[in-house]
């Protein structure tokens, strides 16, 4: 099994997640005592977040960058970023090392398509809902992509990084979020993608009528799998 680097921290409640979901995945595979070769660069999110919302978004990718480069020093052979909104930084990261960047949103498409969806609705941060780099890249399988209508963004993104962010699980988020899916569905959406690592703290699969798209559980065995075949 090669290596896998992770670049981790933004935040480490859903960075954990992805460390459990890469030994789950390697013991399913593999069986008995075995668990994911990787390595772990966590960065603070306070300064990564300060980044985001000054639009730094060159100092944010070299900062990254530089933790790219840590972990293929320590050995990964291959790379995660941990985070949807980080990947608006994913070509500078993948131009600072030699290994294989495995872009989350396309293994999030791939799973999409897999399912013979067309159009998603997508849940994330402002950045990722308003900007270009995920949505695009999405589209660019072949796939449309809705967002929210702004009240509704607003409080996506307010939850992520007022409560999930910070470990806290809300039952009135929970609702609120329902309700944002609901609209998304009623505007045509066959699918909901969980374009945030951390909704999936707070989303289940019978919170939504059609079919969810949990990004870092599909990240993490897509990164197994890769691992295991020896490619990425």
């Amino acid at each position: 099994m090669r290596t896998i680097g992770l670049l981790g921290g933004m935040s480490w409640e859903s960075t954990a997640e992805y460390y459990r979901l890469l030994n789950e995945f390697t013991r399913e595979r593999l069986g008995g005592l075995h668990s994911a070769k990787c390595v772990l660069y966590s960065v603070d999110f306070a300064e990564v977040e300060r980044l985001q919302a000054a639009g730094a978004w060159e100092e944010a990718g070299a900062l990254l960058a530089e933790a790219a480069r840590s972990v293929e020093s320590a050995g990964a052979e291959l790379l995660l970023i941990c985070t949807n909104t980080m990947h608006k930084v994913a070509d500078q990261v993948a131009a600072a090392v030699d290994v294989p960047l495995l872009h989350l949103a396309d293994t999030t498409a791939e799973a999409v398509r897999a399912a013979g969806l067309r159009r998603v609705g997508l849940l994330g941060t402002a950045f990722t809902m308003e900007q270009d780099f995920y949505r695009g890249r999405l589209a660019g399988h072949g796939l449309e992509v809705l967002v929210p209508e702004a009240e509704g963004r607003s409080t996506v993104h307010r939850v992520i990084y007022e409560e999930l962010c910070l470990g806290v699980v809300r039952e009135e988020s929970r609702a609120a979020y329902r309700a944002v899916i609901r609209d998304l569905v009623d505007a045509g959406a066959e699918g909901i993608v969980l374009g945030c690592t951390e909704i999936e703290l707070l989303v289940r699969a019978e919170d939504s009528p059609v079919p969810v798209f949990r990004t870092a559980r599909l990240h993490a065995e897509a990164a197994v799998a890769a691992a295991l075949a020896g490619d990425a």
